[in-house]
């Protein structure tokens, strides 16, 4: 596994509390080209703070871990 990987997994290990204790959860499918993308799990997809949770949530943990990430967006 690659750092900036090793990175990303431990953002979202750090955020993944929060999204749990609401129903929900997050994988990671892929980083290409310093974008991540992540799937929103269980009660998160239907979410209607969803976009707010990933962008100030997810995306801001990711970036603190590595800076390099310019952005974080769901995948279907």
């Amino acid at each position: 596994m690659s750092d900036l990987k090793q990175r990303v997994e431990l953002a979202l290990d750090e955020i993944r509390p929060f999204l749990k204790s609401d129903g929900g959860d997050i994988a990671l499918n892929s980083i290409e080209n310093n974008i991540v993308k992540v799937q929103l799990l269980g009660a998160c997809v239907g979410c209607s703070v969803n976009q707010m949770t990933l962008k100030q949530g997810v995306e801001l943990t990711i970036k603190k871990h590595a800076p390099e990430i310019t952005e974080v967006v769901n995948v279907e």
